[in-house]
């Protein structure tokens, strides 16, 4: 049975090389092409709608919205999910990811290999190949910190420009707790060797990890 495939980028080019990539297969089929998730799951509520089995989404879409978000709203409805882009954001990959994506996909990957990846994740759940876990693992992201989420939530502050004292208001801590965790993870980035000493170290490192959106996604 074919896969029925929708696609979510608001690059004309790219839908282009989609719409021409599953013309030409017998395994894939698609249904319709969208600039935005909204846009797409308004047309999934339409009374004439036909099926859809997976959705392939860009990271990076023009309404700003959040990876995280549209994954989840697709997942809820039972959809597969499928990341098809540049891959060149740590901090949307990652957001893609934590909504439990079922596969990222290189747009620079060939024909066959895109093919596959959408029989994969529409039959098995799950697109996880070797390259696949080799794209993760030369990302920044596969190498971020294991800290803990009191440490994440501080460091995101932290880093993104708030003092030590509006970090402890936010949080309810005290002041010299926050400087305990902020040492703490200076620590952890000193020990994998990687420099956090300064409050610009810390955002640019938080960046690096995804944890923080980068200059791209700050546009």
């Amino acid at each position: 049975m074919s896969v029925r495939v929708v696609a979510v980028d608001d690059h004309d080019v790219a839908l282009a090389g989609i719409r021409s990539v599953l013309a030409g297969s017998d395994e894939c089929s698609l249904v319709g092409c969208f600039p935005d998730v909204t846009e797409l799951i308004a047309f999934l509520d339409s009374a004439d709608a036909p099926v859809v089995d997976l959705v392939l989404l860009d990271l990076r879409l023009r309404d700003s919205s959040d990876p995280y978000d549209n994954v989840s709203r697709l997942r809820k409805r039972g959809l597969k999910v499928l990341v098809f882009s540049a891959m060149e954001s740590p901090f949307l990959m990652r957001r893609a990811m934590l909504a439990d994506v079922n596969g990222l996909v290189q747009k620079s990957v060939d024909v066959t290999e895109l093919i596959g990846a959408i029989r994969i994740a529409a039959v098995d759940g799950t697109y996880a190949t070797s390259d696949w876990a080799s794209l993760i693992d030369s990302h920044p992201l596969e190498h971020a910190l294991d800290l803990t989420d009191r440490q994440l939530q501080i460091l995101t502050s932290y880093a993104a420009g708030m003092t030590a004292d509006s970090v402890a208001r936010a949080t309810g801590l005290k002041t010299p707790t926050v400087q305990d965790h902020l040492n703490r993870i200076r620590e952890k980035y000193s020990e994998a060797g990687r420099q956090g000493g300064s409050k610009v170290d810390l955002y640019r490192v938080a960046q690096e990890d995804g944890y923080l959106p980068g200059p791209l996604e700050n546009d």
